[in-house]
């Protein structure tokens, strides 16, 4: 946790907006508070802090809903591969591939962003799974143990995999939490994620969760669709400014 009075109110405030946005969107936590953040601090540093913060509020999604078996079900092939190639790649983030982190998460931020905003959908037939799910899994994992974001390409995987509503959520919320406690224990295992990281992060669930129940109050008073295209346009702007502050370095 930063020890300036500044840097405590923008913590606080980074993880507000991220629960905020996660309330009305279902998700998005994690990736807000990366970018954000990440403006400022090591992105080994922010993705200490959201350990808590993001299991907490994904195990909340995650349990909702009557079909959590036959989601793990379909979706586990995915998650064990993310979560093992998370906790192998979470090195990358506090390596000597660190000095490029800034470039890696904002690179992702703009990946996802604008392939959302291009309104970019697949289709996956059920006969490709079982070969499909691993792979993207693997990537997941890379992806988020060099940069602390879970959402390229397991989101898009998941939303083309024809889950109702309400499974989409819960899928989610299975996927970013097992990515969570494989990205913490990975960090860990680098020295990265001490007992101090912990009381901090902990700390940050507190304003994540105030962000979560105002998104939820004003979900229904919001376009959806408008809010969820500000949102990645911000997502734009700060992977531009994190690939920016990388190339300037």
């Amino acid at each position: 946790m930063p020890e300036t009075l500044s840097g405590i109110v923008g913590v606080t405030l980074t993880f507000v907006l991220a629960g905020l946005v996660k309330g009305v969107a279902g998700m998005g936590l994690p990736t807000v508070a990366m970018g954000v953040l990440g403006i400022g601090m090591a992105p080994h540093k922010a993705a200490a802090l959201l350990v808590i913060p993001s299991l907490v509020t994904n195990v909340w999604q995650s349990s909702f809903g009557r079909r959590l078996l036959r989601v793990l079900a379909r979706t586990w092939p995915m998650l064990s591969v993310a979560a093992i190639t998370t906790w192998m790649a979470a090195g990358l983030l506090t390596g000597r591939g660190a000095d490029t982190g800034h470039l890696w998460l904002g690179s992702a931020l703009v990946a996802y962003a604008a392939a959302t905003l291009a309104n970019f959908r697949i289709c996956v037939p059920r006969r490709h799974e079982p070969w499909l799910s691993p792979a993207v899994g693997a990537t997941t994992g890379i992806i988020s143990g060099a940069t602390g974001v879970f959402v390229i390409p397991a989101v898009p995987y998941l939303q083309a995999l024809g889950f109702e509503a309400a499974e989409l959520v819960q899928a989610l919320g299975l996927s970013f939490t097992v990515s969570t406690l494989a990205l913490a224990a990975g960090l860990a295992g680098h020295g990265a994620f001490p007992v101090g990281a912990l009381e901090a992060s902990t700390l940050c669930t507190l304003p994540a969760l105030a962000g979560m129940s105002l998104g939820q109050l004003i979900r229904s008073r919001v376009d959806a669709r408008t809010f969820r295209r500000l949102f990645l346009i911000c997502l734009l702007g700060i992977g531009g400014e994190l690939i920016g502050h990388s190339l300037l370095e």
